[in-house]
């Protein structure tokens, strides 16, 4: 099967990175190296190619009370330029994925609108989802990137980096907040949420395909690290940031995901799902999501076995050396009983049995 490419893949290439297959992209997985990107972003700033993940725009008359039937969380706690993270969820509770929704306000027409960014590995069958719920609902669902570039500016100076293209302040533009930006040598505005998937201050920029090319060049010209898959996969578990098909899957409830607080059972809407979470949360998760440091230099990797007195009892969902923190760190699921902070665990790594200790997430905080 041809891998897609996104519209930056030849400049990747131009930059050094190493390509690997990805949820059907070819996408870098590194470039000057996993390590020195990482702490690029933790510490100055990084650049990342995310064109492979998927923008939904959903128009019509009161999207969010339709969308809302979908999502578990309150979307009418967030008002024009704000945004919300949540998750789509199945009959049993279960998280078919994990997304973020924009409120963008009204068209000249009165019209709702709603931007939403999908996992790529699930954009297809989120978009087909998405249609076949709300379009019966008189909402339009469209393909909001087209063949654009979603680029990602994360670390300590991306925002001053942005305010000195745009120069415009950014200052009051909150976490999760968005809005149209001018950049100097850019045709069109620029889509810009101050969100990421590393821990860092930073935003995500949606921008056609001819000035993604350019922004990526400008921004190498300022010494901007370009960034693959690997660091953003270390940055985002230090900052226990979750994986979709990991960290949780269709047959994992948002309470045994560490997500809970997504569920807003409090509100009067239905939604898919809403009963086997209210089951959940009148019973109790039967297991957690726990963050584990472990003894030594050895890794624990997805799949690997949890053990308690000899015994498996659960199994790592997420795993890595933390560049930070100098230590092995993993996300795993668990017994409730056994996901409190300090329960002392151990992983099968390669036949050996590792200690480990269940931490507070995150890992890392900034700041």
């Amino acid at each position: 099967m041809d891998l897609h490419r996104t519209p930056l893949h030849d400049l990747c290439r131009e930059a050094k990175g190493r390509m690997v297959p990805f949820a059907g992209w070819e996408m870098a997985v590194q470039f000057s190296g996993l390590i020195a990107e990482h702490k690029a972003v933790r510490e100055a700033v990084g650049m990342f190619d995310i064109s492979h993940m998927g923008v939904v725009r959903i128009e019509g008359s009161n999207p969010k009370d339709a969308l809302q039937t979908l999502v578990p969380t309150d979307l009418h706690r967030i008002g024009v330029g704000q945004a919300c993270y949540t998750v789509l969820l199945n009959d049993n509770g279960g998280i078919r994925d994990d997304l973020i929704i924009y409120d963008q306000g009204e068209t000249a027409s009165g019209d709702g609108t709603l931007l939403v960014v999908i996992n790529a590995a699930c954009a297809d069958s989120d978009t087909a989802w998405l249609k076949q719920q709300l379009e019966p609902r008189g909402l339009r669902v469209r393909d909001e990137k087209g063949d654009g570039v979603l680029l990602a500016l994360q670390g300590p100076k991306a925002i001053g980096i942005l305010e000195t293209l745009s120069g415009e302040s950014l200052h009051e533009l909150p976490r999760f907040g968005h809005r149209q930006l001018h950049l100097q040598g850019l045709s069109e505005q620029v889509f810009c949420a101050r969100t990421g998937y590393t821990g860092e201050d930073g935003a995500e920029l949606l921008l056609s395909r001819t000035d993604g090319r350019k922004l990526w060049a400008q921004l190498l010209a300022l010494d901007v690290v370009p960034c693959g898959l690997g660091a953003r996969d270390t940055l985002r578990l230090e900052a226990a940031m979750h994986l979709y098909g990991q960290d949780m899957t269709a047959n994992t409830n948002p309470f045994e995901s560490g997500l809970g607080w997504l569920v807003h059972l409090e509100m009067p809407q239905d939604f898919i799902g809403r009963a086997a979470l209210e089951q959940v949360a009148a019973n109790g998760a039967s297991q957690r999501l726990v963050g584990l440091k472990l003894q030594g230099r050895a890794i624990a990797r997805h799949d690997y076995p949890v053990l308690h007195n000899g015994k498996k009892v659960g199994v790592v969902t997420s795993g890595s050396w933390s560049p930070t923190l100098e230590e092995a760190i993993a996300l795993a699921v668990v017994p409730k009983e056994l996901a409190k902070v300090g329960s002392e665990l151990g992983v099968e790594i390669r036949g050996q049995v590792q200690p480990a200790t269940v931490v507070k997430r995150p890992f890392y905080r900034r700041g």
